[in-house]
């Protein structure tokens, strides 16, 4: 696998350049110069250090590895086999094209081959994607994939949905659109009885 296609689906910026905090603040006043404002009036003197500081949060998922959140599991089940299913899992992520905001709901489950994580790991891992610049397309991937790589479970699903102000915001502008991308693996794609099951609990 390539460095760059690895560099892709894991999301993590391998920049040895990341820019200075003083650097982040200049752009910003040079946006906020940009929109048609005064970067050193009163009440946006302290804005470009408060944007740097909301982003640093926004987009805090480059800095965690959520394969090492998935890695300790317990074995202890007690013969437990049957679904395990997060639903409603607030989600927040940021659209890759436009840098505005995608809110929703993200669904999970999988369903174990003998060994279980701890559920808070599943939300972990969608917040973790999340706060990186995306498309939900793509998120929907990379939560399923890697809770199959690190869990090896009989199967994955994951179904995110999303409203995206790119849309209600500018563009065709139209709330209330909402976006459903799903991902099923293992069982999940090829047992019927297994995905209605899961579309089920999610109330789908």
């Amino acid at each position: 696998m390539s460095q760059s296609f690895e560099t892709a689906m894991n999301g993590r910026a391998a920049l040895s350049d990341t820019p200075a905090q003083a650097d982040v603040e200049a752009a910003v006043r040079t946006l906020l110069r940009w929109a048609g404002d005064d970067p050193n009036r009163e009440g946006l003197l302290d804005t470009p250090s408060r944007v740097a500081k909301a982003y640093r949060e926004f987009f805090s998922g480059y800095e965690l590895d959520p394969e090492e959140v998935l890695s300790k599991t317990f074995s202890e089940t007690e013969g437990y086999d049957e679904m395990v299913c997060l639903r409603d899992i607030d989600l927040k992520s940021h659209c890759e094209h436009h840098m505005v905001p995608f809110l929703g709901k993200a669904h999970v489950a999988y369903l174990p081959d003998r060994r279980v994580v701890g559920i808070s790991k599943l939300a972990r891992v969608v917040d973790i994607f999340a706060r990186r610049l995306q498309i939900q397309e793509k998120l929907t991937v990379q939560i399923a994939n890697t809770i199959d790589k690190v869990l090896r479970p009989r199967g994955t699903a994951v179904v995110i949905e999303a409203e995206h102000q790119c849309m209600t915001m500018r563009g065709v502008r139209k709330p209330g659109t909402f976006t459903v991308t799903s991902r099923m693996t293992g069982s999940f794609r090829t047992d019927p009885s297994t995905r209605k099951e899961f579309l089920a609990m999610i109330g789908r």
